[in-house]
Protein backbone atom coordinates (compact mmCIF):
# COMPACT_ATOMS: atom_id res chain seq x y z
CA UNK A 1 0.00 0.00 0.00
CA UNK A 2 0.98 3.74 -1.04
CA UNK A 3 1.22 6.29 1.97
CA UNK A 4 -0.65 4.26 4.56
CA UNK A 5 -3.68 3.45 2.30
CA UNK A 6 -3.91 0.23 4.32
CA UNK A 7 -8.09 0.39 4.12
CA UNK A 8 -9.39 -2.23 1.60
CA UNK A 9 -12.96 -1.26 1.70
CA UNK A 10 -15.33 2.00 2.00
CA UNK A 11 -18.12 1.22 3.66
CA UNK A 12 -20.53 2.88 2.07
CA UNK A 13 -23.24 3.48 4.86
CA UNK A 14 -27.11 4.98 4.63
CA UNK A 15 -27.09 7.97 6.48
CA UNK A 16 -30.96 7.51 7.01
CA UNK A 17 -30.86 4.13 8.33
CA UNK A 18 -27.05 3.67 9.14
CA UNK A 19 -27.41 0.18 7.35
CA UNK A 20 -24.48 -1.00 4.50
CA UNK A 21 -25.52 -0.04 1.45
CA UNK A 22 -22.38 -1.58 -0.33
CA UNK A 23 -18.75 -2.18 0.36
CA UNK A 24 -16.80 -0.02 -2.47
CA UNK A 25 -12.92 -1.27 -3.21
CA UNK A 26 -10.50 1.44 -2.42
CA UNK A 27 -7.76 2.38 -5.08
CA UNK A 28 -3.95 0.85 -3.87
CA UNK A 29 -0.84 3.24 -4.68
CA UNK A 30 -0.57 1.09 -8.04
CA UNK A 31 -3.64 1.81 -8.94
CA UNK A 32 -3.46 5.84 -8.39
CA UNK A 33 -0.13 5.54 -10.50
CA UNK A 34 -1.94 3.61 -13.32
CA UNK A 35 -4.64 5.55 -13.80
CA UNK A 36 -2.70 8.72 -13.76
CA UNK A 37 -0.11 6.86 -16.83
CA UNK A 38 -3.63 6.09 -18.41
CA UNK A 39 -4.70 9.37 -18.40
CA UNK A 40 -1.57 10.98 -19.34
CA UNK A 41 -0.85 7.97 -22.40
CA UNK A 42 -4.56 9.45 -23.62
CA UNK A 43 -3.12 13.19 -23.46
CA UNK A 44 -1.68 14.21 -26.47
CA UNK A 45 -4.85 12.99 -28.65
CA UNK A 46 -7.06 14.36 -25.87
CA UNK A 47 -5.30 17.69 -26.40
CA UNK A 48 -4.88 17.48 -30.17
CA UNK A 49 -8.59 17.08 -30.99
CA UNK A 50 -10.49 19.83 -32.74
CA UNK A 51 -11.77 21.79 -29.52
CA UNK A 52 -15.58 21.69 -31.43
CA UNK A 53 -15.28 17.79 -31.03
CA UNK A 54 -14.34 17.53 -27.55
CA UNK A 55 -16.75 20.40 -26.34
CA UNK A 56 -19.56 17.87 -28.33
CA UNK A 57 -18.37 15.26 -26.29
CA UNK A 58 -19.11 16.58 -23.18
CA UNK A 59 -22.04 17.87 -23.81
CA UNK A 60 -23.10 14.38 -25.03
CA UNK A 61 -22.29 13.13 -21.46
CA UNK A 62 -24.58 15.97 -19.91
CA UNK A 63 -27.33 15.20 -22.26
CA UNK A 64 -27.08 11.52 -20.62
CA UNK A 65 -26.92 13.37 -17.30
CA UNK A 66 -30.02 15.20 -17.75
CA UNK A 67 -31.77 11.35 -19.31
CA UNK A 68 -30.73 9.72 -16.93
CA UNK A 69 -31.15 12.38 -13.31
CA UNK A 70 -33.83 10.35 -11.61
CA UNK A 71 -32.03 6.93 -11.50
CA UNK A 72 -28.48 9.35 -10.32
CA UNK A 73 -30.74 11.29 -8.35
CA UNK A 74 -31.99 8.58 -6.36
CA UNK A 75 -28.10 7.06 -6.10
CA UNK A 76 -27.37 10.30 -4.78
CA UNK A 77 -29.91 10.96 -2.23
CA UNK A 78 -29.48 7.21 -0.43
CA UNK A 79 -25.61 7.76 -0.43
CA UNK A 80 -25.61 11.19 1.22
CA UNK A 81 -29.15 11.76 2.42
CA UNK A 82 -30.50 14.82 0.30
CA UNK A 83 -34.04 14.73 -0.28
CA UNK A 84 -34.77 12.99 -3.24
CA UNK A 85 -36.63 15.55 -5.27
CA UNK A 86 -33.72 17.98 -4.67
CA UNK A 87 -31.37 15.57 -5.34
CA UNK A 88 -33.11 15.23 -8.57
CA UNK A 89 -32.82 18.69 -9.25
CA UNK A 90 -29.67 19.03 -8.19
CA UNK A 91 -28.68 16.66 -11.76
CA UNK A 92 -30.90 18.40 -13.73
CA UNK A 93 -30.00 21.72 -12.61
CA UNK A 94 -26.03 21.53 -13.56
CA UNK A 95 -27.02 19.63 -16.86
CA UNK A 96 -28.96 22.88 -17.49
CA UNK A 97 -26.69 25.23 -16.46
CA UNK A 98 -22.74 23.61 -17.51
CA UNK A 99 -24.75 22.87 -21.38
CA UNK A 100 -25.09 26.46 -21.42
CA UNK A 101 -21.62 27.45 -19.75
CA UNK A 102 -19.82 24.95 -22.91
CA UNK A 103 -20.59 28.28 -24.68
CA UNK A 104 -18.38 30.23 -22.62
CA UNK A 105 -15.88 27.19 -22.47
CA UNK A 106 -15.54 27.39 -26.34
CA UNK A 107 -14.69 31.37 -25.84
CA UNK A 108 -12.25 31.07 -22.63
CA UNK A 109 -10.09 28.29 -24.96
CA UNK A 110 -10.53 30.25 -28.31
CA UNK A 111 -7.21 31.55 -29.39
CA UNK A 112 -6.79 35.07 -30.56
CA UNK A 113 -4.84 37.13 -32.70
CA UNK A 114 -3.36 40.17 -30.37
CA UNK A 115 -3.27 43.57 -32.50
CA UNK A 116 -0.95 46.19 -31.26
CA UNK A 117 2.69 45.28 -32.83
CA UNK A 118 4.32 44.22 -36.22
CA UNK A 119 4.23 41.09 -35.88
CA UNK A 120 1.65 38.63 -35.80
CA UNK A 121 1.36 37.64 -32.28
CA UNK A 122 -1.15 34.69 -31.52
CA UNK A 123 -2.64 34.13 -28.22
CA UNK A 124 -3.70 30.51 -27.10
CA UNK A 125 -4.99 28.48 -24.01
CA UNK A 126 -2.86 25.61 -23.71
CA UNK A 127 -4.51 22.45 -21.33
CA UNK A 128 -2.00 22.07 -18.46
CA UNK A 129 -1.85 18.53 -19.04
CA UNK A 130 -3.15 15.39 -15.98
CA UNK A 131 -5.71 17.08 -13.81
CA UNK A 132 -6.82 15.46 -11.00
CA UNK A 133 -10.16 16.67 -9.00
CA UNK A 134 -10.88 15.59 -5.75
CA UNK A 135 -14.76 16.37 -4.88
CA UNK A 136 -17.06 16.72 -1.97
CA UNK A 137 -19.90 15.22 -0.72
CA UNK A 138 -22.56 17.46 -0.42
CA UNK A 139 -23.41 18.54 -4.07
CA UNK A 140 -21.82 14.78 -5.36
CA UNK A 141 -22.93 15.81 -9.19
CA UNK A 142 -22.95 19.33 -9.21
CA UNK A 143 -19.48 19.97 -7.94
CA UNK A 144 -17.62 17.44 -9.81
CA UNK A 145 -19.26 18.24 -13.12
CA UNK A 146 -18.45 21.75 -12.41
CA UNK A 147 -14.65 20.90 -12.60
CA UNK A 148 -15.08 18.02 -14.92
CA UNK A 149 -16.55 20.08 -18.32
CA UNK A 150 -13.89 22.32 -18.59
CA UNK A 151 -10.88 20.87 -17.40
CA UNK A 152 -11.77 17.85 -20.34
CA UNK A 153 -13.25 21.21 -22.80
CA UNK A 154 -9.89 23.19 -22.55
CA UNK A 155 -8.00 19.51 -23.43
CA UNK A 156 -6.74 18.02 -19.90
CA UNK A 157 -7.10 14.42 -19.09
CA UNK A 158 -8.40 13.77 -15.44
CA UNK A 159 -8.12 11.52 -12.91
CA UNK A 160 -11.60 12.03 -10.63
CA UNK A 161 -11.91 11.14 -6.98
CA UNK A 162 -15.48 11.64 -5.13
CA UNK A 163 -15.72 11.74 -1.80
CA UNK A 164 -15.68 8.65 0.36
CA UNK A 165 -18.97 9.16 1.55
CA UNK A 166 -20.33 9.33 -1.98
CA UNK A 167 -18.72 6.56 -4.30
CA UNK A 168 -21.73 5.46 -5.92
CA UNK A 169 -22.90 8.71 -7.16
CA UNK A 170 -19.43 9.38 -8.26
CA UNK A 171 -18.64 6.18 -9.97
CA UNK A 172 -22.11 6.50 -11.95
CA UNK A 173 -21.36 10.34 -13.09
CA UNK A 174 -17.87 8.89 -14.40
CA UNK A 175 -19.89 6.24 -16.00
CA UNK A 176 -21.93 8.41 -17.94
CA UNK A 177 -18.57 10.79 -19.44
CA UNK A 178 -16.24 7.43 -19.77
CA UNK A 179 -19.33 6.00 -22.21
CA UNK A 180 -18.76 9.39 -24.27
CA UNK A 181 -15.08 9.86 -24.27
CA UNK A 182 -11.68 8.33 -25.68
CA UNK A 183 -10.18 5.47 -23.46
CA UNK A 184 -8.57 6.84 -20.24
CA UNK A 185 -9.02 10.56 -20.87
CA UNK A 186 -11.64 10.34 -17.66
CA UNK A 187 -9.96 8.07 -14.49
CA UNK A 188 -11.87 6.95 -11.75
CA UNK A 189 -10.49 6.51 -7.95
CA UNK A 190 -11.82 5.55 -5.09
CA UNK A 191 -11.09 6.01 -1.06
CA UNK A 192 -10.31 8.36 1.34
CA UNK A 193 -8.40 10.99 2.30
CA UNK A 194 -4.63 8.70 1.97
CA UNK A 195 -6.15 7.80 -2.07
CA UNK A 196 -6.66 11.98 -2.48
CA UNK A 197 -3.00 12.78 -1.20
CA UNK A 198 -1.32 9.96 -2.65
CA UNK A 199 -3.09 11.27 -6.53
CA UNK A 200 -1.56 14.79 -5.09
CA UNK A 201 1.15 13.24 -5.04
CA UNK A 202 1.08 11.82 -8.39
CA UNK A 203 2.52 12.73 -12.12
CA UNK A 204 -0.21 15.11 -12.21
CA UNK A 205 0.24 18.95 -13.70
CA UNK A 206 -2.68 20.46 -11.59
CA UNK A 207 -5.22 20.06 -8.86
CA UNK A 208 -9.13 21.38 -8.66
CA UNK A 209 -10.39 20.47 -5.55
CA UNK A 210 -13.69 21.79 -3.73
CA UNK A 211 -13.51 20.72 0.28
CA UNK A 212 -12.49 21.75 3.64
CA UNK A 213 -10.06 24.79 4.03
CA UNK A 214 -7.86 21.62 6.31
CA UNK A 215 -7.45 19.81 3.07
CA UNK A 216 -7.05 22.30 0.60
CA UNK A 217 -3.88 23.42 3.31
CA UNK A 218 -2.54 20.25 2.79
CA UNK A 219 -3.47 20.12 -0.91
CA UNK A 220 -1.05 23.36 -1.54
CA UNK A 221 1.89 22.33 0.49
CA UNK A 222 2.04 19.09 -1.09
CA UNK A 223 1.31 20.44 -4.62
CA UNK A 224 4.52 23.03 -4.16
CA UNK A 225 7.07 20.38 -4.66
CA UNK A 226 6.09 19.97 -7.82
CA UNK A 227 4.73 23.28 -8.47
CA UNK A 228 1.47 21.76 -9.85
CA UNK A 229 -1.46 24.45 -10.13
CA UNK A 230 -4.22 24.22 -7.95
CA UNK A 231 -7.63 25.42 -7.87
CA UNK A 232 -9.07 25.55 -4.33
CA UNK A 233 -12.76 26.46 -3.45
CA UNK A 234 -12.51 25.95 0.09
CA UNK A 235 -15.30 26.36 3.26
CA UNK A 236 -17.08 29.92 4.74
CA UNK A 237 -18.76 31.04 7.58
CA UNK A 238 -21.04 33.30 5.95
CA UNK A 239 -22.80 36.14 7.57
CA UNK A 240 -26.13 37.06 7.00
CA UNK A 241 -26.31 41.19 8.60
CA UNK A 242 -30.16 42.42 8.85
CA UNK A 243 -30.52 45.73 9.50
CA UNK A 244 -33.28 47.24 11.29
CA UNK A 245 -34.77 49.19 8.30
CA UNK A 246 -35.02 45.99 6.50
CA UNK A 247 -37.99 43.82 5.23
CA UNK A 248 -37.72 41.80 8.48
CA UNK A 249 -39.98 38.75 7.31
CA UNK A 250 -38.01 37.98 3.75
CA UNK A 251 -34.87 38.70 5.72
CA UNK A 252 -35.54 36.20 8.61
CA UNK A 253 -36.89 33.99 6.06
CA UNK A 254 -33.58 34.06 3.99
CA UNK A 255 -31.46 33.74 7.41
CA UNK A 256 -33.77 30.50 8.11
CA UNK A 257 -33.44 29.17 4.54
CA UNK A 258 -30.14 29.04 3.56
CA UNK A 259 -28.81 27.89 7.21
CA UNK A 260 -31.23 24.95 7.10
CA UNK A 261 -31.07 24.12 3.05
CA UNK A 262 -29.01 21.03 2.58
CA UNK A 263 -28.85 20.40 5.94
CA UNK A 264 -26.58 23.37 6.49
CA UNK A 265 -24.34 21.19 4.46
CA UNK A 266 -23.81 24.08 1.72
CA UNK A 267 -20.05 25.90 1.63
CA UNK A 268 -21.81 29.12 1.53
CA UNK A 269 -24.05 28.74 4.13
CA UNK A 270 -25.54 31.18 6.37
CA UNK A 271 -23.33 30.48 9.37
CA UNK A 272 -23.72 33.70 11.30
CA UNK A 273 -26.47 35.92 11.46
CA UNK A 274 -26.02 39.06 12.62
CA UNK A 275 -28.74 41.12 13.79
CA UNK A 276 -29.15 45.17 14.67
CA UNK A 277 -30.08 44.64 17.86
CA UNK A 278 -33.23 47.12 17.95
CA UNK A 279 -35.08 44.21 15.75
CA UNK A 280 -32.84 41.16 17.40
CA UNK A 281 -36.64 39.48 19.10
CA UNK A 282 -38.48 40.32 16.10
CA UNK A 283 -36.01 38.62 13.92
CA UNK A 284 -35.97 35.69 16.50
CA UNK A 285 -39.50 35.71 16.16
CA UNK A 286 -39.81 34.87 12.48
CA UNK A 287 -37.14 32.54 12.69
CA UNK A 288 -38.89 30.15 15.02
CA UNK A 289 -41.76 30.46 13.00
CA UNK A 290 -40.23 29.40 9.92
CA UNK A 291 -37.97 27.07 11.64
CA UNK A 292 -41.01 25.02 12.07
CA UNK A 293 -41.46 24.45 8.36
CA UNK A 294 -37.85 22.50 8.56
CA UNK A 295 -38.78 19.29 9.56
CA UNK A 296 -36.20 16.43 9.29
CA UNK A 297 -37.65 13.16 7.67
CA UNK A 298 -36.87 10.21 4.96
CA UNK A 299 -34.98 11.38 2.19
CA UNK A 300 -36.67 9.31 -0.01
CA UNK A 301 -39.97 10.94 1.09
CA UNK A 302 -42.14 12.99 -1.27
CA UNK A 303 -42.34 16.82 0.40
CA UNK A 304 -38.93 16.22 2.98
CA UNK A 305 -37.33 19.46 4.13
CA UNK A 306 -33.80 18.11 5.43
CA UNK A 307 -32.61 14.23 5.60
CA UNK A 308 -30.05 12.91 7.88
CA UNK A 309 -26.47 14.86 8.00
CA UNK A 310 -23.88 13.05 5.50
CA UNK A 311 -22.24 10.95 8.40
CA UNK A 312 -22.02 10.20 12.25
CA UNK A 313 -18.82 12.17 12.63
CA UNK A 314 -20.51 15.30 10.82
CA UNK A 315 -23.44 14.97 13.29
CA UNK A 316 -20.46 15.06 16.00
CA UNK A 317 -19.12 18.16 14.94
CA UNK A 318 -22.61 20.17 15.03
CA UNK A 319 -23.47 18.56 18.31
CA UNK A 320 -19.95 19.28 19.81
CA UNK A 321 -20.57 23.20 18.30
CA UNK A 322 -24.21 23.03 19.83
CA UNK A 323 -22.87 22.15 23.42
CA UNK A 324 -19.64 24.54 23.37
CA UNK A 325 -22.18 27.69 22.83
CA UNK A 326 -24.46 26.14 25.32
CA UNK A 327 -21.32 25.66 27.81
CA UNK A 328 -20.67 29.22 26.99
CA UNK A 329 -23.85 30.70 27.80
CA UNK A 330 -25.98 31.05 24.55
CA UNK A 331 -30.02 30.41 24.52
CA UNK A 332 -31.07 27.45 22.32
CA UNK A 333 -34.28 29.15 21.13
CA UNK A 334 -34.95 25.92 19.62
CA UNK A 335 -33.61 22.31 18.83
CA UNK A 336 -29.76 20.85 20.09
CA UNK A 337 -30.85 17.99 21.03
CA UNK A 338 -30.05 14.39 19.63
CA UNK A 339 -33.48 12.87 18.02
CA UNK A 340 -34.08 9.22 18.90
CA UNK A 341 -34.17 6.39 16.13
CA UNK A 342 -31.27 5.18 13.63
CA UNK A 343 -29.74 7.79 10.71
CA UNK A 344 -27.48 10.96 11.77
CA UNK A 345 -30.19 13.01 11.74
CA UNK A 346 -30.56 16.28 13.91
CA UNK A 347 -33.38 19.02 14.25
CA UNK A 348 -33.69 22.47 12.84
CA UNK A 349 -31.47 24.42 15.55
CA UNK A 350 -31.75 28.20 16.97
CA UNK A 351 -28.75 29.56 19.01
CA UNK A 352 -28.95 33.05 20.36
CA UNK A 353 -26.30 35.21 21.71
CA UNK A 354 -23.10 32.65 21.61
CA UNK A 355 -20.15 34.71 22.55
CA UNK A 356 -17.27 35.64 20.00
CA UNK A 357 -15.35 32.68 21.12
CA UNK A 358 -17.72 29.90 20.85
CA UNK A 359 -16.64 27.32 18.08
CA UNK A 360 -20.04 28.05 16.48
CA UNK A 361 -19.24 31.74 15.41
CA UNK A 362 -15.82 30.73 14.76
CA UNK A 363 -15.57 27.56 12.96
CA UNK A 364 -17.34 26.14 9.82
CA UNK A 365 -20.55 24.50 11.41
CA UNK A 366 -21.64 22.89 8.23
CA UNK A 367 -25.13 21.65 10.04
CA UNK A 368 -29.02 22.85 10.50
CA UNK A 369 -28.64 25.58 12.90
CA UNK A 370 -29.05 29.04 12.54
CA UNK A 371 -26.77 31.18 14.68
CA UNK A 372 -28.34 35.16 16.07
CA UNK A 373 -26.37 37.16 17.15
CA UNK A 374 -26.50 41.32 17.43
CA UNK A 375 -24.72 44.63 16.62
CA UNK A 376 -25.25 48.37 17.48
CA UNK A 377 -23.70 50.14 14.30
CA UNK A 378 -22.79 49.56 10.92
CA UNK A 379 -19.63 49.77 11.62
CA UNK A 380 -19.48 46.74 14.20
CA UNK A 381 -21.45 44.86 11.53
CA UNK A 382 -18.54 45.02 9.03
CA UNK A 383 -16.27 44.17 11.46
CA UNK A 384 -17.90 41.19 13.32
CA UNK A 385 -18.97 39.93 9.50
CA UNK A 386 -15.03 40.10 8.85
CA UNK A 387 -14.00 38.72 11.79
CA UNK A 388 -12.96 35.50 10.45
CA UNK A 389 -10.03 33.25 8.34
CA UNK A 390 -12.90 32.81 5.21
CA UNK A 391 -14.06 35.04 2.63
CA UNK A 392 -16.70 33.08 0.47
CA UNK A 393 -19.78 34.66 0.37
CA UNK A 394 -21.88 37.28 2.81
CA UNK A 395 -25.59 38.86 2.67
CA UNK A 396 -26.65 42.34 3.62
CA UNK A 397 -30.35 43.19 4.14
CA UNK A 398 -31.36 47.24 4.31
CA UNK A 399 -33.88 49.25 2.72
CA UNK A 400 -31.01 51.90 2.17
CA UNK A 401 -29.71 51.23 -0.88
CA UNK A 402 -26.27 53.29 -0.28
CA UNK A 403 -25.79 51.46 2.97
CA UNK A 404 -26.23 48.55 0.72
CA UNK A 405 -23.56 49.21 -1.73
CA UNK A 406 -21.14 50.70 1.13
CA UNK A 407 -21.21 47.28 3.24
CA UNK A 408 -21.28 45.30 0.43
CA UNK A 409 -18.13 47.02 -0.63
CA UNK A 410 -16.44 46.60 2.84
CA UNK A 411 -17.19 43.03 2.99
CA UNK A 412 -14.09 40.47 2.26
CA UNK A 413 -16.24 38.17 0.48
CA UNK A 414 -16.18 36.84 -3.27
CA UNK A 415 -20.01 37.46 -3.76
CA UNK A 416 -22.37 39.19 -1.77
CA UNK A 417 -26.25 39.39 -2.44
CA UNK A 418 -28.13 42.56 -1.27
CA UNK A 419 -31.75 42.20 0.13
CA UNK A 420 -31.28 38.88 -1.46
CA UNK A 421 -29.02 35.78 -1.41
CA UNK A 422 -25.36 35.55 -2.81
CA UNK A 423 -25.39 34.88 -6.32
CA UNK A 424 -24.31 35.94 -9.93
CA UNK A 425 -25.35 36.15 -13.41
CA UNK A 426 -24.52 33.66 -15.97
CA UNK A 427 -20.64 33.56 -16.53
CA UNK A 428 -19.58 35.18 -13.47
CA UNK A 429 -16.81 33.23 -11.39
CA UNK A 430 -17.35 31.71 -8.21
CA UNK A 431 -14.35 32.99 -5.66
CA UNK A 432 -13.39 32.13 -2.67
CA UNK A 433 -11.64 35.21 -1.05
CA UNK A 434 -8.79 34.94 1.51
CA UNK A 435 -9.17 31.54 3.01
CA UNK A 436 -12.42 30.56 1.38
CA UNK A 437 -9.64 29.36 -2.21
CA UNK A 438 -7.33 29.64 -4.16
CA UNK A 439 -7.77 30.11 -7.73
CA UNK A 440 -11.60 30.33 -8.74
CA UNK A 441 -14.06 27.94 -11.18
CA UNK A 442 -16.78 28.87 -13.16
CA UNK A 443 -17.33 31.71 -15.88
CA UNK A 444 -14.84 32.39 -18.88
CA UNK A 445 -11.96 33.69 -16.20
CA UNK A 446 -12.97 30.51 -14.14
CA UNK A 447 -12.66 28.30 -17.31
CA UNK A 448 -8.99 29.73 -17.84
CA UNK A 449 -7.88 28.30 -14.85
CA UNK A 450 -7.58 24.75 -16.91
CA UNK A 451 -5.43 26.57 -19.00
CA UNK A 452 -1.96 28.38 -19.54
CA UNK A 453 -1.84 31.52 -21.83
CA UNK A 454 0.71 30.55 -24.53
CA UNK A 455 1.61 33.32 -26.95
CA UNK A 456 3.54 32.77 -30.07
CA UNK A 457 5.19 35.97 -32.17
CA UNK A 458 6.05 36.04 -35.62
CA UNK A 459 7.99 38.80 -37.73
CA UNK A 460 6.02 39.87 -40.70
CA UNK A 461 7.51 38.11 -44.19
Amino acid sequence: HYGGMSQATIRNLDPATGELIEEVPCATGADVQAAVARARAAWPAWRDMESSQRLDLVRAALERMGEQAPELGAVLSREMGKPLERAVGEVRGYVQRLTEELERVAQAIAPEIVPGSEDRVLLTREPHGVVAVITPWNFPVGMPAQMLVPALGAGNTVVFKPSEHVPLTGAYLARLFQEQLPEGVLELLQGEGAVGAALVDADVDMVAFVGSRATGIAIMRSAAGGLKRVVLELGGKDPLIIFADSDLEAAALSATQFSLSNTGQVCCSVERVLVESSVAEKIEELVLKEVANWPFGDPLAKGTCMGPLVSESQRDNVVAHVADAREKGARIAIGGELPEGPGWFYPATVIVDAPEDAKVRQDETFGPVVCLSTFETEEEAIEKANDTVYGLGANVWTSDPERGQRVSAALRAGQVGVNRYLGGAPGTPWVGARQSGMGFLGGIEGHRQFTSPKTVATAPA
